[in-house]
């Protein structure tokens, strides 16, 4: 088998080059629905090849990449970026006054604070 026709297992592809923790992570967002390759929905066993786009939506972020190499053990972080183009959007930043956020050191939430979150919770979780 040459270089461009080598193969590997989408979930395991995905865990090898660090996308997701664990493997078991990224067969289960295969099963879920959340890896498209070249826009299809895929199973786990699904086989990956060299030009091949990866779409992953996991932990609340879409990863868009192209496999540059194929590799089926885990490799380091320095050698996983390799192994893909990364054609992500940017990551949103996060909002200053973010819902459940406290400033470090600010000790444990007062009643009063409590009860402003569960309202602001409340009121967001109904819109």
């Amino acid at each position: 088998m040459t270089p461009s026709e080598e193969t590997a297992r989408v979930d395991s592809w995905i865990w090898s080059v660090r996308l997701t923790r664990t493997r078991s992570q990224a067969a289960a967002a295969c099963r879920a629905g959340h890896v498209r390759l070249n826009g299809e929905r895929v199973r786990p066993a699904h086989a990956v090849r060299v030009g091949d786009e990866v779409r992953l939506r996991h932990l609340g972020r879409e990863r868009i990449v192209v496999v540059s190499r194929v590799v089926r053990k885990r490799v380091g972080a320095p050698v996983a970026v390799e192994c893909y183009v990364d054609n992500s959007p940017p990551e949103q930043p996060r909002e200053a006054g973010a819902v459940g956020r406290r400033d470090p050191g600010a000790g444990r939430p007062t009643k009063r604070d409590r009860r402003e979150w569960e309202r602001l919770h409340d009121h967001l979780r109904d819109h």
